[in-house]
């Protein structure tokens, strides 16, 4: 017989408390905008994902508002309202990379208004947070493309990317737990900001952005799981050589 699908209080309470951190940063505005967390099971070789059902937002949900599903399938294992479809793109990324446990979607402001400006196809690295905090180039989907109903050519790009760009609809980022999603979540969305705030600027000084080069954020990629999680690199890093290398 399988094992029955418990509800776990304890990923609950993790997956509330970053619901409220990502809506206290001002990303949701409305029932758009879902977080799906992955919670193992012996019965389900991909685990089961907990998220919150369609109607509500992050903002307003607590405990109640809970679902857990299968990943393959939209099937409910635990609740009775359904998600909403962007649950499909999240289930198909934990579906397609076993090694990330947690999904966030939100419609930031700033990323959609910069991308609609029409003056920009990717984000320029300014700083260095966004090369080291995400560790792969984001991956930018075009405006026509729906992701979240037709989740097919998801499995083209997602293993080169931990930050996915709807362009016109919003981001998606990836972690192996909820903070590394969170913080890849608001280190892109910091950037777009710095972006748009230096190039207002270079416009009032008559001067150009200094954006990073492609080789300068290669190597920071490749550097990044060195520099912010030594303990799970190989060859742990002293404080002192984490400081040389940043």
């Amino acid at each position: 017989m399988p094992s029955p699908v418990v509800f776990e209080p304890a990923v609950a309470e993790e997956f509330l408390r970053y619901a409220g951190m990502v809506a206290r940063r001002g990303y949701i505005h409305n029932t758009l905008g879902n977080m799906a967390l992955r919670a193992p099971h012996p019965d389900f070789e991909h685990g089961v994902a907990y998220t919150k059902h369609a109607e509500i937002s992050l903002e307003e949900m607590g405990a109640d508002n809970l679902v857990i599903t299968d990943i393959p399938s939209s099937r409910l294992l635990h609740g009775e309202r359904i998600t909403s479809v962007g649950h499909n793109l999240n289930r198909e990324i934990l579906r397609l990379r076993p090694d990330i446990n947690a999904v966030i979607h939100v419609h930031d402001d700033a990323t959609i208004a910069f991308f609609a400006s029409g003056g920009f196809s990717e984000v320029g690295v300014l700083s260095l947070d966004m090369p080291f905090i995400l560790g792969k180039w984001p991956y930018y989907v075009d405006a026509h493309m729906d992701v979240e109903d037709d989740v097919g050519p998801v499995a083209g790009f997602i293993q080169d990317t931990n930050t996915v760009v709807l362009l016109g609809h919003g981001v998606t980022s990836l972690g192996r737990t909820l903070s590394e999603a969170y913080h890849r979540l608001n280190s892109f969305t910091s950037e777009i900001r710095r972006n748009i705030q230096a190039e207002q600027l270079a416009a009032i000084k008559g001067t150009r952005p200094l954006y990073r080069s492609h080789e300068e954020v290669e190597e920071m990629h490749r550097l990044a799981e060195r520099i912010i999680y030594p303990d799970r690199a190989e060859g742990v890093m002293t404080d002192g050589a984490a400081s040389n290398e940043t």
